[in-house]
C-alpha cells in the first residue's frame, strides 16, 4: 500500500484525542441542524463508546438508502457506519475505511453487538484499513459504491485531488459523493497549515471553496450543490490568535458522477416515496421537493434525478408541459434547513438568520460583498 506524509493528524485521533470532549475547537462539532427523527432512532443505537469517539462537522444522511452500497471515508470509530447500516437496511451495505488504527479497534470492537441490537442474520457493515487517497489500493473495487460519504475527514488529506479522484473510481455511475467538511475563506498560510493542532482541529488543512469547485469538476463530478452551510466558531483564544482574519465554514456538499448533462431542463413531480422524506425533499439549498407537486428544474438537476438512485423516486415531464401558474419554481436564494441566503453562486453563502440586516456583517465568503444586492431577504 502506498504511503503517505507522515502528518500532524496521524497521532492526533485516537491518541492525543480519545474521546470528543478533549477537542481544542468547535471545528469537529457536529452543527446544530434539526436531526430528523428516525435518524435519532438509528443515533440512539449505537454504543456509547462509540459516539463517545466520534468526531464530525455535520450530519451526513443523504436520502433514499434503503439497499445501497455505501462507503464511509474516514469512518474512525464507526458511528455514521453503524447509523447508516439501520438506513440501507439489511440488504444493503456500509464499509467504513480508516487509516487509525485505534479508532478501527473500537468500530470492529462493537461490530456483533450492533448486528444483534439491529437483528440481522449477517453483518451489512465492515472495516477496513487504508488511506482515503488510495482506496483501489486498500481493495475496493471500481464503479461498486452507490454513494460515498466523509464527515470532516478530507481537509485531513495532503492530496484532496486524490481523494476526490478516488471518490470517483470507486462510485458507480450515477452515484454520489455526499459530504461534509471544513472550508476556509481563502487559501491558508504555511503558518496554520503546518499548526498541528489546528491540522488535528480541521482547520489547518481546510480546503478554499474555489479549489473544490475547480478539483471537483476537473476529476469529473458535477458542480457541487451545497447542502448546508454555518460558519465554524473556534472558542480558542490561542487558536484565534493564530487564524486571524480567515473564516472558516462547515458545509456539506454533494457531487454527482453523471455520464452527461443532458441539454434541457423539465418538470418533476416527487412521489413521496422515500423513507422519512414523505412530505418534502430538501434536495440542496435550491430545490426543496414537496410531494405531488411541478417543479421546474434545470438541465443539471435533471440529469442528477434520472441518471441516479433517484430516478423512481420522480415522475419527469418535458418542460413547458403545464401552464405556468401550476409549476413551482426554485426558490433560488433561500436554504430552509440553515436559513441562510444564497446568492445564485452555489458557493457564496451569507448568514441572515433573522439577526442582522446588512450582509456583509456575517459574510461567510468576502465575495459575497459583490452579490449583496441579489441576496433576497
Amino acid at each position: 500500500m502506498n504511503t503517505l506524509p507522515a502528518l500532524p493528524e496521524n497521532n492526533y485521533y485516537g491518541r492525543t484525542l480519545k474521546k470528543t470532549s478533549d477537542l481544542k475547537s468547535k471545528a469537529c462539532v457536529t452543527t446544530s441542524q434539526p436531526i430528523p427523527a428516525f435518524i435519532r432512532q438509528a443515533l440512539a443505537k449505537v454504543h456509547p463508546e462509540v459516539t463517545a469517539r466520534y468526531y464530525g462537522c455535520g450530519t451526513v444522511v443523504p436520502e433514499c438508502l434503503e439497499g445501497c452500497r455505501l462507503l464511509d471515508l474516514g469512518c474512525g470509530s464507526g458511528r455514521d457506519c453503524y447509523m447508516l447500516s439501520q438506513l440501507v437496511g439489511e440488504e444493503g451495505h456500509v464499509t467504513g475505511i480508516d487509516m487509525t488504527e485505534d479508532q478501527l479497534a473500537v468500530a470492529r470492537k462493537f461490530l456483533d453487538h450492533h448486528m444483534q441490537e439491529f437483528g440481522y442474520r449477517k453483518p451489512n457493515v465492515s472495516f477496513v484499513q487504508g488511506y482515503i487517497e488510495a482506496l483501489t489500493e486498500a481493495g475496493l473495487k471500481e464503479n461498486s459504491f452507490d454513494i460515498i460519504i466523509s464527515n470532516c475527514v478530507v481537509n485531513l488529506s495532503p492530496d484532496k485531488r486524490r481523494v476526490l479522484s478516488e471518490a470517483y473510481r470507486v462510485l458507480k455511475d450515477g452515484g454520489e459523493l455526499y459530504f461534509s467538511d471544513v472550508y476556509s475563506s481563502s487559501r491558508l498560510s504555511d503558518e496554520i497549515k503546518n499548526n498541528k493542532v489546528l491540522w488535528g482541529e480541521c482547520l489547518g488543512g481546510a480546503l478554499w471553496w474555489e479549489d473544490l469547485v475547480q478539483l471537483a469538476q476537473e476529476v469529473g463530478f458535477t458542480l457541487p450543490r451545497l447542502v448546508t452551510a454555518n460558519i465554524v466558531t473556534v472558542d480558542n483564544k490561542e487558536l484565534e490568535t493564530i487564524i486571524g482574519d480567515y473564516t472558516f465554514v462547515s458545509a456539506t456538499y454533494r457531487l454527482f458522477k453523471i455520464p452527461d448533462v443532458s441539454n434541457n431542463g423539465c418538470m418533476v413531480i416527487y412521489n413521496g416515496n422515500i423513507t422519512g422524506f414523505e412530505e418534502c425533499l430538501d434536495f440542496d439549498a435550491w430545490y426543496t421537493f414537496k410531494v405531488h407537486e411541478i417543479v421546474d428544474v434545470d438541465e443539471e438537476v435533471a440529469s442528477i434525478l434520472t441518471h441516479s438512485r433517484f430516478a423512481d423516486e420522480f415522475t419527469f415531464q418535458p418542460p413547458g408541459t403545464h401552464a405556468e401558474c401550476n409549476v413551482q419554481k426554485s426558490k433560488v436564494g433561500t436554504n430552509s434547513k440553515t436559513g441562510a441566503a444564497i446568492v445564485p453562486k452555489l458557493w457564496c453563502v451569507v448568514d441572515v438568520a433573522g439577526v442582522c440586516t446588512k450582509f456583509t456583517t456575517h459574510c461567510v465568503y468576502k465575495v459575497c460583498e459583490t452579490h449583496a444586492d441579489t441576496l433576497p431577504l
